[in-house]
């Protein structure tokens, strides 16, 4: 028996016709040993999830308000979802120890990852599995930071000695014994930790989508779903946007080789995307695509430094980076000339101390001159196949030329996995649609 690692996201866990679905995919594969589930999502479009409505009732009882009638549609979701599966579970004892803490004001962490420890419960009942408390198994240092070396240590000795099991997602416990948990969307990190623990085979994130998409369905109609695709190639278009999968999930597995596949909750015949370290020949056969996916974000900033001779100057990069250090700035991406440098960074953050940082930079560097240039989108261009095909960058500039696109920056990897191309805020939807018609038409 191999094993399998299924973590089912709020979609998938809105209500009892969801759960009806998600035991018939868990029963389907007696590998699918370990479930991790995040909080009830939408049910509608209009709907509330769970965790904004404990968010909410934490939020009241901080500032000393009556918070018992919000709460008490938190308790109807989940008993409505108990008595139209005809479990015997009550968590009356559950809803009163919430309640109490947040009145005791313990934590806006603890308040929000009861929508998962209430979640697991019911699913736990449900399957007849046994039910493990995050809290017990996932650790966080003194610093908020996830313990990873404890945790892996902990909870693989528990699950030797736990054949089927539920672990809530998003949480886990502080080195001070308070509850903590990731950022939003951190049941998928939570499902990457246990399938690592258990020595998975495998790690299935159920969703309500088929996998990804090669871009943005609100940008590109129809666009081709990704069959197979390699962390690193993941991580490109996640931090660019594409937010199938949380991207953190992808260290956990990564460093232990187990594969992640998509799924859909409501297609469980689709076959979702396949996340691997690498592709193999014969995976590069079934898919022959150039590029596997476009993604990207709007507003940045280039602040572009001139300096005669700057590539005989040591230590001037550092310099420009200290002083986005000082401002506590991060830089997106960093293209640089013999005698220029460009560094990329959030228009939000930069444009606040736009004056001053100009200026240290002109102290720090004595740079000849600086230039900014703000409303700036970055599009990413990732894909394991470019690298083997020549002319693929070509394809991408005439593509955008021919559309009457100017490019401002361009930036590639020594990979090639990726090309990243700066265009005006205002072209970034059209950029997208131009590129992938250049490859998939």
């Amino acid at each position: 028996m191999g094993i399998k690692v299924a973590k089912f996201g709020g979609s998938s866990l809105a209500d009892e016709n969801q759960f009806r679905k998600v035991k018939a995919i868990i029963e389907a594969d007696p590998d699918r040993r370990y479930i991790v589930p995040s909080a009830p999502g939408k049910r509608f479009s209009e709907d509330i999830k769970i965790t904004d409505m404990l968010y909410r009732c934490y939020d009241l009882a901080k500032k000393g308000e009556n918070f018992d009638e919000d709460f008490a549609l938190i308790e109807k979701r989940y008993n409505d979802i108990i008595a139209a599966l005809s479990l015997t579970l009550s968590l009356a004892d559950d809803f009163s120890e919430i309640k109490s803490a947040m009145r005791a004001k313990v934590g806006r962490d603890y308040a929000a990852s009861r929508g998962e420890y209430l979640n697991g419960k019911i699913l736990a009942e449900y399957l007849g599995y046994e039910f493990i408390d995050a809290a017990e198994v996932i650790f966080f240092d003194e610093n908020g930071k996830y313990a990873a070396e404890h945790t892996d240590y902990i909870l693989s000795e528990r699950l030797k000695n736990v054949e089927r099991a539920v672990i809530p997602g998003f949480y886990g416990i502080s080195a001070n014994d308070t509850i903590k948990t990731f950022s939003r969307g951190g049941s998928d990190i939570t499902g990457a930790i246990v399938a690592k623990a258990a020595k998975a085979d495998l790690y299935e994130n159920w969703t309500d989508v088929s996998g990804f998409l090669c871009a943005d369905p609100r940008i590109v109609k129809n666009p081709r779903p990704i069959g197979i695709i390699t962390y690193r190639e993941l991580r490109e278009l996640s931090y660019m946007g594409a937010t199938v999968l949380h991207e953190e999930a992808i260290f956990p597995v990564k460093s232990a080789g187990i594969p992640i596949n998509i799924r859909n909750t409501n297609r469980p015949e689709d076959c979702g995307t396949m996340i691997v370290a690498s592709v193999s020949t014969l995976h590069e056969e079934e898919n022959p695509n150039v590029i596997t996916g476009i993604a990207g974000k709007k507003n940045f900033s280039v602040i572009t430094l001139e300096k005669d001779r700057m590539n005989e100057e040591v230590g001037f990069g550092r310099r420009v980076l200290e002083v986005l250090e000082r401002h506590k700035i991060c830089f997106e991406h960093m293209p640089s000339g013999i005698d220029t440098m460009s560094v990329v960074v959030d228009d939000l953050a930069f444009t606040k101390d736009k004056s001053e940082i100009i200026k240290d930079l002109f102290e720090e560097t004595g740079a000849d001159s600086i230039d900014v240039e703000s409303g700036i989108a970055l599009v990413a261009v990732a894909g394991h196949g470019m690298k083997n095909i020549r002319g693929t960058a070509a394809k991408i500039f005439t593509a955008l030329a021919e559309a009457n696109i100017n490019i401002r920056m361009i930036d590639q990897g020594s990979s090639e996995l990726n090309i990243i191309i700066g265009v005006n805020n205002d072209d970034f939807e059209e950029s997208i649609r131009t590129i992938y018609a250049a490859f998939e038409n």
